[in-house]
């Protein structure tokens, strides 16, 4: 029997599994590494790290296994999405790393948007707006603001094609990821070079762009050794965080919506052909499932709003701090008592794309307790990931089931109020490795264990669960979502203010 290998390159860190023919999980290892934020709302990281993890992390699975190097066949990659790493000549990396919640560049999007002829004009050509997270915009920004790095600069790749290269000496993304950059032209599945060509970007800038189950290389000798592989392993395309993790929990045709709530929170719809919001909204990205799209709305800061709570205000409680909130939110009232909670604590990207929005509670008085407190951040998070929902449906698009994931799918409160706001059962399914799963099964196909990534995913992956909507709860969350989408618009201003308060 051959074996394949899932490595996910996350924000927070690395997690690598590996899978048999028949989809089962045969062992699994993380590692975790550092975020650094030298300014207010920049955020950064050392792509070393990174190689670091995935080797611990390979190196521990295969052993954990006991399965013959040989018999480990294909290696799929994934990863946090529009991270730039930055690499010389010489291939070393020229800074760190800025990464997808980073909002720095402001004023490059607008520059990318003067460049392009305009916001319509850029959609048209990469059917996306210019956001301060994609790569294309911290290009700009090192060439604005650091020349001579800038003038150093060889190649720039996401975060899990570095990994790609040091496992391959390849520089190559595929379809998914690369979408993200706000440089590929989506519905050609291809760099723009109508775009480059405005930015004054060069092509030879970025790798060679495959299909998401395309071999694009195998394991050097020196790295095979390391890793304890063969040089017969291939490396997969892979897919960015979000598309693995639609392949990981089998969102692969018409119909199926997945959410998944980890650092960020995602709201992810397959689509059989391309299909952009004109107001640019939504994300319209290259599919990991050959020839086909997706949408996608992003919160940037869902589970990671719980976390910064946990972390900065409820460090008494110990190690069991998320157990504690959970039980706690589950016995608040659904509303929580009139309080809300916007999850801006990164700024925000859909539907706002607005990077001076800031967290905050409102409603707060004398009797709110923890428990309220806890409960409407979740509330508050699931919200704004029903925003997104809302776009996909005024633009028709079928949602028929929902699939959640993450590790909000691991909390029955949270099961339960995604079913209860969004209107619709939250399903869960075996598989709860999430991309690293998605791109395992990439590497199946992509070493002809499947026939494609649809057959994969039919032949892997069950639901397990299913959290019915309650009505009555469903109706006071209908009463306060439009409150809740109201206090950005009134808040907004403030919002800017604050931000150049800070300069």
């Amino acid at each position: 029997m051959s074996y394949f290998l899932g490595v996910d390159i996350g924000t927070s860190g690395t997690k690598t599994i590996l899978i048999n023919e028949r989809g089962k999980i045969l062992a699994e290892d993380s590692a975790r590494y550092k975020l650094f934020h030298p300014r207010p709302l920049w955020c950064e990281q050392n792509p070393e790290d990174w190689w670091k993890a995935t080797v611990k992390t390979i190196r521990s699975v295969v052993a954990k296994s006991g399965k013959s190097a040989a018999s480990i066949k294909a290696i799929g990659l994934s990863g946090q999405m529009h991270g730039s790493v930055f690499l010389d000549k010489e291939d070393k990396v020229i800074r760190p790393a800025l990464l997808w919640n980073d909002q720095r560049t402001a004023e490059e999007c607008d520059e990318i948007e003067s460049r392009a002829g305009g916001r319509r004009a850029l959609i048209k050509m990469v059917a996306n707006p210019a956001l301060t997270g994609f790569t294309a915009p911290k290009i700009l920004w090192l060439r604005n603001h650091e020349p001579r790095n800038y003038a150093r600069l060889h190649k720039v790749l996401l975060p899990k094609d570095d990994v790609r290269r040091r496992l391959t000496g390849e520089y190559a993304t595929e379809v998914s990821d690369a979408s993200g950059m706000l440089l590929l032209d989506v519905k050609k599945r291809d760099w723009s070079t109508k775009l480059l060509s405005k930015l004054d970007l060069d092509r030879s800038l970025l790798g060679e762009v495959y299909e998401s189950e395309d071999v694009t290389g195998t394991l050097t000798k020196k790295v095979a050794k390391t890793l304890g592989l063969t040089t017969d392993c291939v490396v997969v395309g892979g897919a960015g965080d979000c598309a693995a993790n639609a392949v990981g929990t089998g969102v692969v045709k018409s119909g199926v919506l997945s959410t998944s709530i980890g650092t960020s929170g995602v709201m992810f719809v397959h689509s059989d052909e391309v299909q952009v919001d004109p107001a640019g909204r939504l994300h319209t990205f290259c599919h990991a499932v050959r020839g086909k799209w997706h949408m996608m709305g992003v919160n940037l800061c869902a589970g990671g709003s719980l976390q910064w709570f946990a972390e900065n205000l409820c460090s008494e409680v110990g190690d069991k701090v998320y157990d504690v909130l959970n039980r706690e939110a589950t016995k608040a009232n659904p509303g929580s008592d009139g309080l809300f909670f916007l999850p801006y604590l990164a700024g925000e990207r859909t539907p706002h794309a607005d990077p001076d929005a800031r967290g905050c509670f409102v409603g707060l008085t004398l009797a709110h307790q923890r428990s309220q407190l806890a409960r409407s951040i979740m509330e508050g998070v699931t919200y704004s990931m029903r925003d997104s929902l809302e776009i996909i449906r005024e633009m028709n698009v079928p949602v028929k089931q929902v699939r959640v994931s993450g590790g909000g799918s691991k909390s029955k409160l949270w099961r339960q109020l995604q079913a209860d706001v969004f209107g619709t059962k939250a399903v869960t399914i075996n598989a709860e490795q999430g991309p690293a799963y998605g791109v395992a099964l990439l590497a199946a196909v992509g070493a002809g264990a499947y026939k494609n990534v649809q057959q994969a995913c039919a032949a892997t992956i069950r639901e397990t669960s299913s959290t019915p909507v309650d009505r009555k709860t469903k109706r006071i969350y209908d009463a306060r979502f439009p409150v809740y989408q109201n206090l950005y618009q009134s808040l907004k201003g403030n919002f800017k203010a604050i931000s150049a308060l800070e300069g």
